[in-house]
């Protein structure tokens, strides 16, 4: 069995909310803030990365 890679979306928000994208397979919607310092955050949930744009470069 194969293991997905978790998903990494490029932001232009500070603040974003994150579903799993799955409809009703997904997970409760929840919001997640994005440090200003590192402009990266992983949902809980899904494991989701979201990199604000202005970080793009800077994270892997």
């Amino acid at each position: 069995m194969t293991t997905k890679a978790p998903e990494t979306e490029i932001v232009d928000s500070w603040k974003v909310a994150c579903d799993g994208g799955e409809g009703a397979l997904g997970h409760p919607r929840v919001w997640l803030q994005i440090p200003h310092d590192t402009g990266v955050v992983e949902c809980g949930y899904c494991d989701k990365k979201i990199i604000h744009k202005s970080m793009a470069d800077q994270a892997s």
